[in-house]
């Protein structure tokens, strides 16, 4: 099983509101900014937290958790552990009928089962690109309407404010 704590970590939504400005200062309605926040202790960041929530109702947040353990794939350098990790992102998320499939066309998948015959930092680069492309042009316009979204931005507002009004 593909360990993921840092996308299963669970954080209140306090925990969350006290993350930095600069780091809540929002998506600008860009997927790419969302997913490039950095938080402390390699957790998810706020807005990360808010966009999985979000899936998660939707009954599809194992694609923020390919994207991110694809990420995290890219950056493995032992040999060793490149087979390791790339076997089992590929029975988690990518092999038909896996336990958290992901939504991808039959040449995609294709594409990427023969990639992992021979692991790469680059092997899971076509299904990445689709699963981002999708939440992208599915999920992430959806949660930018959503309740997560307009929660995420309170907080960002109040937390804001409060350390201005806290420095007068």
């Amino acid at each position: 099983m593909l360990k993921l704590s840092y996308v299963t970590q669970k954080m209140s939504f306090s925990s969350l509101c006290r993350q930095s400005a600069s780091e809540t200062s929002l998506m600008e309605d860009s997927l790419e900014t969302l997913l490039s926040q950095k938080s402390n202790l390699n957790l998810l960041s706020s807005g990360q937290v808010a966009f999985r929530d979000f899936l998660k109702s939707e009954f599809c947040e194992e694609n923020l958790d390919f994207w991110l353990a694809c990420e995290d794939f890219k950056t493995l350098n032992n040999p060793d552990e490149l087979i390791w990790r790339a076997t089992n992102i590929y029975e988690e998320f990518v092999r038909t009928e896996s336990p958290r499939e992901i939504n991808l066309d039959f040449y995609t998948r294709e594409i990427t089962t023969q990639n992992i015959q021979h692991p790469s930092p680059s092997c899971f680069a076509l299904a990445q690109k689709k699963i981002y492309s999708l939440m992208e042009n599915d999920s992430f316009p959806r949660f930018i309407k959503s309740d997560q979204y307009k929660d995420l931005l309170d907080a960002h507002i109040q937390t804001t404010w409060g350390t201005r009004h806290h420095q007068h």
